[in-house]
Formats: structure tokens, C-alpha cells, sequence
């Protein structure tokens, strides 16, 4: 059976939903990405130098524009699931002839469009600060989708599990964003004592985010097949962990 109309209409409707509302969804991002490269890259960046033989500036921008991507991608999804649940509408899909997977891709391809969106609009700003030059394109388009793949996966789970509007801010404001500050944006984690360094390699975020800066810049502080399958293997994890969710019903069908 053809699933691709269900599919695009998904798709569609995520696209439309964060396109309309554009002040909201595209323009903070670009606001706060100049603010960042003002503030850091420019006014304190020019007294910290180098890292790893890059200028302050280069050094920061990959992490800012993977940063969009994450909490992009992952607000996105979250966001427009729960509610859809809070408005009732999940009913039509669930009644609907359409299996779960696609309605679990075509939320996620939602996500993936957005955050690749707004980490296209960050990139642009950052080129009115820095001029890199790509060193690996592959490497660094490739670990981009896979991050927005990995958190449209993590925003939909916790959509599933959200019982009000105040669950889908805790993973966000107490998990997420710590973890992106916390996961090399700023700083090279070579400059952290052994101990903060042996913590920081738990933090998966740092994978994706070096393994982002090496395709822009060529420089990273771990490995980069580590990296790619840490995040694959995540976004498999999370992917059957949504279908359970969805085939169980759990915290849809209540």
C-alpha cells in the first residue's frame, strides 16, 4: 500500500505550522546568533585567541549553528505532537489506515526541515563574522541531519510522555540546554582538568557538536567514527523506543 500521500501531508503540516509563525520560529534564532558572536566571538573572543589553531571565532561558530539545529529540531517536534494530543487530533491519524512508522517519520521530517532551516539561517549570520572555509562538506551536512534526526526522535518521546505543557519545557530548560553549553560550544575540552575531561566524553552532545566542527574547521577533540556511531546507534534506540510507544499506545491512548 502507498503511504507517500499520508506521508507528505505530515510533512506538509509541519512545514506550514513553524513557516507561518517565521517571527517566532526563524527570526529569535538569527537575533540571538548575532548577540553570541558579538558578545563572545568579537568582544571576548579577541582576548582568548586561539583554540587548537583556530581563531576564538571560527572556533565557536559550528557549535552555535548545532546548538540551533538541536533545540530546533527537538522544539519542533515536541511542540506540534503534544498538541496535536492536547487538541484531540491524534484520534483521526490513529483511526486512520496509517502505520505508525509514517506517522512517526513524517513528524520527524518535520523536525529535520526546521532545524536544518534555522542552522542555515545561523550559518548565513555567522558568514557576517567569520570566514570559514569548509574543510569536509560530507562529514559536516551528514552529522547535521543525523543530530536533527537524533533530537526530532528525542522531541517526539517526549511528546508521547508529556501529560501537560509544563512536561515538554522540563527536558529542554533542565536537560537539554545544559548539555549543548556544556558540550564543547565555547570551549575545547582539552582545557578542562582529567577529571572534567573524563566527565565531559559522557556527554554525548560533545560528539556531535566536534564531529560538526571538524567538517566546518578540521578541528575536533574526539573521534569522529566514534562520534557518527554514538549518534546512529542513538537514533536507533529512540526510533524503536517511539514505535513502542506509538504501538502500545502509551500516553496517546488514555
Amino acid at each position: 500500500m502507498n503511504y507517500s500521500i499520508a506521508f507528505r501531508t505530515i510533512v506538509t503540516k509541519e512545514i506550514f505550522r513553524f513557516v507561518r509563525i517565521w517571527p517566532q520560529t526563524l527570526l529569535p534564532p538569527a537575533i540571538t546568533t548575532a548577540l553570541y558572536f558579538l558578545i563572545f566571538g568579537k568582544l571576548i573572543g579577541g582576548r582568548i585567541g586561539e583554540i587548537n589553531g583556530a581563531t576564538y571565532m571560527d572556533y565557536i561558530v559550528p557549535g552555535i549553528i548545532l546548538m540551533s539545529v538541536i533545540s530546533h529540531s527537538y522544539a519542533n517536534v515536541v511542540s506540534s505532537f503534544y498538541s496535536t494530543k492536547f487538541q484531540r487530533n491524534i484520534e483521526e491519524l490513529l483511526v486512520a489506515p496509517v502505520p505508525n512508522w509514517v506517522i512517526l517519520s513524517g513528524y520527524v521530517s518535520g523536525g529535520i526541515i526546521r532545524g536544518l532551516l534555522v542552522g542555515t539561517v545561523v550559518a548565513s549570520i555567522s558568514l557576517l563574522f567569520s570566514d570559514i572555509e569548509v574543510k569536509n562538506p560530507y562529514v559536516a551536512l551528514s552529522i547535521m541531519i543525523l543530530t536533527a534526526t537524533l533530537f526530532s526522535l528525542a522531541g517526539f518521546i517526549n511528546a508521547v510522555l508529556a501529560e501537560s505543557f509544563d512536561d515538554i519545557s522540563i527536558i529542554p530548560n533542565f536537560i537539554l540546554t545544559p548539555l549543548s553549553y556544556l558540550g564543547g560550544v565555547f570551549y575545547s575540552v582539552k582545557m578542562l582538568p582529567d577529571i572534567w575531561q573524563s566527565i565531559s566524553l559522557g556527554n554525548p552532545i560533545l560528539y556531535m557538536i566536534n564531529a560538526f566542527r571538524y567538517g566546518l574547521i578540521g578541528v575536533t577533540d574526539v573521534d569522529i567514527q566514534l562520534a557518527f556511531i554514538m549518534t546512529i546507534v542513538f537514533i536507533l534506540v529512540l526510533t524503536l523506543l517511539s514505535l513502542f510507544l506509538l504501538y502500545k499506545g502509551i500516553g496517546i491512548k488514555n
